[in-house]
């Protein structure tokens, strides 16, 4: 099932980090961007604290669902985030923190910068130079500029995520 609803990305990049941080101890982890499964859908849901429906965006064909885990704890999902394949580059529809990476008391510092920067490297790796794009909500704007180093594509909310910006986030994240 295609689906044509189009998200505007609303989460904060909280820091960019070498991996992800916890926030109390300081404590750098290294992560895991998986594939996710359909027993992942389980934990996965408004009932647990998580805002989008991930098994409705689970089922749509022309988008790839990845997650984001600690290697050394591969079971919890710290974030979740949908793509797609656009033949040029890959457009981010939805990125999702874990509840419990949300807010002033969140777990662990750097998720959302992470996700973005797994698609930037899964660009690479696809011979796109990494250009990815996605639709931001209009406050956020400045936000991804001057995190990311996203450029706003005409007078639309659609940004992007150049070349130089995008070895900048697989360097953070992915010492290749």
């Amino acid at each position: 099932m295609k689906s044509n609803k189009k998200y505007q990305l609303d989460i904060e990049i909280d820091r960019l980090t070498n991996s992800i941080e916890n926030s109390i101890s300081g404590d750098s982890f290294l992560t895991y961007v998986l594939s996710l499964t359909k027993t992942d859908l389980k934990v996965l849901s408004k009932k647990n604290g998580w805002l989008f429906n991930w098994a409705a965006e689970y089922k749509t064909s022309n988008k790839s669902l990845f997650k984001l885990t600690i290697r050394d704890n591969a079971n919890v999902v710290q974030g979740v985030m949908s793509i797609s394949d656009e033949k040029d580059h890959c457009y981010i529809h939805l990125i999702e923190s874990a509840p419990f990476n949300i807010g002033k008391k969140k777990l662990y510092i750097g998720v959302p910068g992470n996700l973005f920067a797994y698609a930037c490297k899964l660009s690479k790796e696809k011979g796109y130079k990494g250009f990815v794009s996605f639709t931001s909500k209009s406050r956020l704007i400045d936000h991804y500029h001057k995190t990311l180093g996203a450029t706003l594509l005409g007078h639309g909310p659609k940004m992007i995520i150049y070349p130089d910006a995008v070895e900048k986030l697989i360097n953070q994240y992915f010492k290749l």
